[in-house]
């Protein structure tokens, strides 16, 4: 099977760009500004390739992250009014955990982990920017590239599950594959499933049964990571996709979407059957198949600790510090709102909690309002809301595809502004969206 096999035709075009008349020509008649563009969505696909390999560090997705944003500087992005509001509220996060710093200069590690901060809030200023122009073209980049590291990402992860003890890393008998965690392996798939199931859904792919086994694979990943977060955000992300998918769809699509979902279910429960007629991967199942385990338990375990951290946040407008929940509890926090008061205090707090609800909200209006780009947002908004969910049971702010994510939401706000003022994507084809449609959009 190959990659390219399960990606739509809108996908074929993807490294090609528009170049102005005046450019600049070299010898081969080419124009420069084609031949930069061209290498720098090169540059991008291998950005978005690499973000599954966190066993490295730096990884290669550090060392493609600086040429790609370097040329795509150079070559011009530009930051649209739409995505003004979440990125004063961006830098007013990092301003938090930048002054909750200052008393623990002196200690290495939350200084690494504040400079690491700041590294990946400018790459979620970069997608944002990125995203923003030409955005069919260059979502669909980021969607394929994406799904493609989703596969590798996938097979590594059943094939450390096979073969434990291997290159690739296993946790407590859990697939991690090319992740040093299954539950950031587990987490991190969730985007592919959905943006195939969508495709499916919609028959957005030249090659329905190559996609269908692709899905499989990717869900065979999620199922071996037994992650609980990541089972129930890939279930909730799907509910979510099907509903948005339906909802924005007429009659006999619906009906096909109806039946690809019973046949969905029914494939799902009997691949099920399968995995656990084999008694180890049923003994891990029935161990991970609970809300709560011992080590969240108890006026020390993870639950006891976020709760006394509360009153404790109540006094400290500064928080603890970057990592020092950890130092007081002996323990991280494992929930992302609580780790951002305390890392980043008030400040750092309510900016991440104005993040999350902006982008909540404007990512539905995605889904549910006509544009070009609605077809879009109803695979990325599932799984940033999943993400969200997630959030209360496990540090999200560090993954790496959680920003690639929210530069695709916001990205796709101002491209949707940037159309209904009349200023439409360049690379967007015109049957894109109805008359009707973009009547209903601005009413």
């Amino acid at each position: 099977m190959t990659v390219a096999a399960i990606l739509p035709g809108s996908a074929a075009p993807m490294a090609r760009a528009i170049a102005p008349a005046a450019a600049v020509r070299v010898g081969s008649g080419a124009p420069v500004r084609l031949v930069l563009e061209r290498i720098g969505y090169v540059l991008f696909g291998l950005f978005i390739l690499f973000t599954c390999f966190t066993f490295i560090r730096p990884s290669p997705y550090d060392f493609t992250a600086i040429p790609t944003l370097g040329l795509w500087v150079l070559l011009g992005i530009r930051l649209h009014r739409g995505a003004v509001v979440f990125l004063a509220l961006l830098l007013l996060h990092h301003l938090g955990l930048l002054l909750a710093l200052m008393p623990h200069l002196h200690e290495p590690l939350p200084r690494e982990w504040t400079f690491q901060s700041f590294y990946l809030m400018v790459t979620c200023v970069f997608f944002i920017m990125f995203f923003s122009d030409n955005t069919e073209k260059r979502v669909t980049l980021a969607t394929n590239a994406y799904i493609a590291s989703c596969l590798v990402a996938a097979v590594c992860g059943i094939i450390s599950y096979a073969a434990p003890g291997s290159l690739l890393f296993t946790m407590d008998g859990r697939a991690a594959g090319v992740f040093e965690d299954p539950n950031v392996l587990g987490s991190f798939l969730t985007f592919g499933v959905l943006a195939l199931l969508r495709r499916l859904l919609t028959r957005d792919t030249r090659h329905p049964a190559l996609t269908g086994l692709a899905l499989t694979v990717v869900l065979t990943a999620v199922f071996l990571s037994f992650s609980r977060g990541a089972w129930g955000a890939t279930v909730g992300g799907a509910l979510l996709t099907i509903a948005f998918t339906y909802r924005s769809s007429a009659g006999p699509t619906r009906r096909r979407i109806a039946a690809l979902a019973v046949c969905g279910i029914i494939g799902a429960a009997l691949g099920l059957t399968a995995l656990m007629s084999e008694s180890g991967i049923a003994e891990q199942f029935a161990d991970r198949f609970t809300l709560t385990k011992d080590y969240d338990e108890g006026v020390t375990g993870r639950f006891g600790n976020q709760l006394r951290s509360l009153s404790m946040l109540l006094e400290s407008p500064n928080g603890f510090g970057p990592l020092r929940f950890r130092v007081i509890f002996d323990l991280d926090p494992h929930n992302s709102y609580i780790g951002a008061f305390a890392n980043g205090g008030w400040i750092g707090g309510f900016s991440f909690l104005g993040m999350v609800l902006t982008t909540a909200f404007v990512g539905v209006r995605l889904c549910l309002v006509a544009s070009p780009y609605r077809r879009f947002a109803q695979s990325v908004v599932p799984t940033v809301l999943m993400y969200f969910m997630q959030a209360m049971q496990i540090d999200i702010d560090h993954w790496r595809h959680v920003y690639i994510l929210l530069g695709l939401v916001w990205g796709l706000e101002c491209a949707r502004l940037r159309w209904l003022a009349g200023a439409p994507d360049a690379s967007r084809r015109v049957h894109s969206v109805r008359p009707a449609e973009r009547s209903f959009a601005r009413a």
